[in-house]
């Protein structure tokens, strides 16, 4: 590991964060979360909550995909994400669901803003919370070609993640 350059979680806890917190809301699959847990470490996001049914660790399914990430990236489960939501806006966080709305903007056409920003990903068949429309700054929708039009929680969450990482 040495060889490949990879620092320690407790040095991953001290270094610069990318100011995102992502958000979990009823996620069911725990490979899912674990593997979101990973993306989350690879782009040193701020902040994971976890909400709802979504699982935390620790747990044997999880670990698996996390690969130890769950030791490094900064977590808490919130059980209302809709709390939640109200309290990151009162501490001046705008909030983007991803998610495909009538008023959702692509992603290769969103420009993200200057302030701290919270992404929220919905459950896997259901999306997210109903009640959480209303809250958010908007919706960010990935451009699709395919016949699906749609995609795993993981992928999408990695997708998102990056765009605003490497700005």
């Amino acid at each position: 590991m040495n060889e490949l350059g990879r620092i320690t979680p407790e040095e991953f806890k001290k270094q610069s964060k990318t100011p995102l917190i992502v958000i979990l809301d009823n996620i069911r699959s725990m490979n899912n979360v674990g593997s979101i847990f990973r993306t989350c470490d690879a782009f040193v996001v701020e902040k994971l909550y976890l909400c709802g049914i979504t699982a935390r660790p620790p747990h044997k399914d999880i670990a698996k995909t996390a690969l130890g990430a769950t030791e490094s990236v900064n977590w808490e489960y919130v059980e209302d994400v809709v709390e939640l939501v109200q309290h990151l806006k009162q501490n001046n966080t705008k909030i983007y669901l991803i998610e495909q709305t009538d008023t959702s903007i692509f992603l290769n056409q969103f420009q993200f803003p200057e302030e701290k920003i919270a992404i929220v990903l919905g459950n896997e068949v259901f999306g997210v919370t109903e009640a959480l429309l209303p809250l958010c700054d908007g919706a960010i929708e990935i451009p699709q070609q395919g016949t699906k039009h749609s995609l795993n929680v993981t992928i999408a969450a990695g997708i998102v993640i990056w765009e605003i990482f490497k700005d």
